[in-house]
């Protein structure tokens, strides 16, 4: 930030400053011209025709340079076919004039004087304005000029441009300080925000609640924010580390004790155990899978494509059921194709499993809702609407007849309400089975 005012305020003050020069030389310029105007007007009032057809100045010139040879003001008159009448100032020297230009309808004299600058003396530039006219009374063409030695402009703009110099420098520098205090001053908040970071690392303190600038309190609540989000990701994962812990517990000690007494049924309560711990593992796997994945970023998935997925594969499981797939086949929700397939397999071969052999899959029931509602209806038994909250917990199951872990549903609940949506069981009344009401936010 520092470097790019720099950039600029030196960019804008060079042109503002070249732009300033130009416009004061250029007044310091043309105040000179207009005082050799001055003079050449009234050397030209001045000016009459003696009788041998001589020019003679009526009145004296007023500027005593005029008489003081060399002096760097000098004056003189050239006349068709008359000797130069130069000023005392001259001297032994002539000036070099350029004489009228001839335009169409100029008549042999300018309307306007002349400027140019010339370097016939050596060492004494000299800046000369010049005239020629024709003098009542007489029809010669007299060429009337006016030259000054340009010393004293050159210092006038030499002086100009040193004042600028120093003045826009300090102006630049004032400027350039300026914006680094700007900065500092302007930036300071984030070192406080540094601060209070670091306090957060070394105190154990988990918010930022020093009162700060209102320009950099977005930003808190946003670190806020994510330290929260990080707290409980981290609370999460201490709670399924707990949960498989506890899970596999239970397993391992039916497992150790079948060991040691040697149990004649030691290879089948191995079996047993072994699939409800991998099942116990598929499932905070399922959960820690769909917080990462959440932490990510918004995914996009179609349902119909995958619930068509789950289809194909529970056909396969049970070719007896029939399994109906129907409604808006471009809605979307904002879950990983992974973790959908995961929520609908659980569901559909649940309700395939338990249910009379008929799977009814409606998709975006509510197309005006703000989630996407999904219901999977089943023509079975149903559940009890008081075991309906019962059945999500861990192993929960009420067909024990049947082979299973009891973890679907609880899989299914977690990894939904990670993703912030809802599942809520009911009685479905076209097929008179369970209804799985399931909402997923919309991608």
């Amino acid at each position: 930030m520092g470097l790019i005012a720099t950039v600029w305020i030196l960019v804008l003050l060079l042109g503002g400053g070249l732009a300033l020069e130009r416009t004061l030389t250029g007044q310091v310029e043309e105040n000179f011209d207009e005082q050799l105007e001055y003079i050449l007007t009234a050397m030209i009032a001045s000016a009459e025709v003696q009788p041998g057809g001589e020019v003679s100045f009526y009145r004296v010139l007023g500027d005593q340079r005029f008489l003081e040879p060399g002096s760097g003001l000098y004056w003189q008159i050239d006349g068709d076919g008359q000797d130069p009448w130069p000023s005392r100032s001259l001297w032994d020297r002539t000036l070099e004039l350029r004489g009228v230009v001839e335009r169409d309808g100029g008549g042999g004299f300018d309307s306007e004087p002349r400027f140019y600058n010339s370097r016939q003396f050596e060492g004494e530039p000299l800046r000369i304005a010049e005239r020629t006219v024709i003098l009542p009374g007489s029809d010669t063409r007299w060429t009337f000029a006016v030259a000054s030695a340009t010393e004293e402009i050159d210092a006038q703009v030499q002086r100009v441009r040193l004042i600028l110099i120093w003045s826009f420098a300090v102006l630049g520098l004032g400027l350039i300080g300026m914006a680094l205090l700007q900065i500092r001053y302007g930036l300071s908040p984030l070192r406080r925000v540094r601060a209070a970071i670091q306090k957060l690392r070394t105190t154990g303190e988990n918010r930022i609640t020093e009162p700060l600038p209102e320009e950099v309190q977005p930003l808190v609540e946003e670190l806020n924010a994510l330290l929260a989000h990080s707290e409980k990701q981290a609370e999460e994962a201490r709670r399924h580390a707990g949960n498989l812990a506890h899970a596999l517990k239970t397993p391992l000690t039916v497992l150790t004790n079948a060991a040691t007494a040697r149990a004649p049924d030691l290879s089948d309560a191995v079996f047993r155990e072994t699939r409800v711990m991998q099942r116990h593992v598929d499932h905070h796997l399922a959960r820690a899978r769909a917080v990462g994945r959440r932490a990510v970023g918004h995914a996009r998935t179609n349902v119909r494509e995958s619930a068509e997925a789950v289809r194909r594969a529970v056909e396969r499981l049970h070719p007896e059921g029939r399994l109906d797939i129907a409604g808006s086949g471009s809605a979307e929700v904002a879950v990983e194709r992974q973790d959908l397939d995961e929520i609908l397999g659980n569901l559909i071969e649940n309700a395939a499993k338990y249910g009379g052999g008929s799977v009814f899959v409606t998709i975006d029931q509510e197309p005006q809702a703000d989630q996407c509602l999904i219901w999977i209806e089943d023509d079975g038994s149903g559940i009890p609407e008081a075991e309906r909250t019962r059945i999500f917990g861990r192993g929960a199951r009420l067909d024990t007849d049947k082979p299973g872990t009891g973890l679907g549903l609880a899989i299914v609940r977690d990894v939904v309400e990670i993703y912030g949506g809802s599942v809520r069981l009911g009685e479905s009344e076209d097929l008179g089975g369970l209804l799985v009401e399931l909402s997923l936010p919309r991608a």
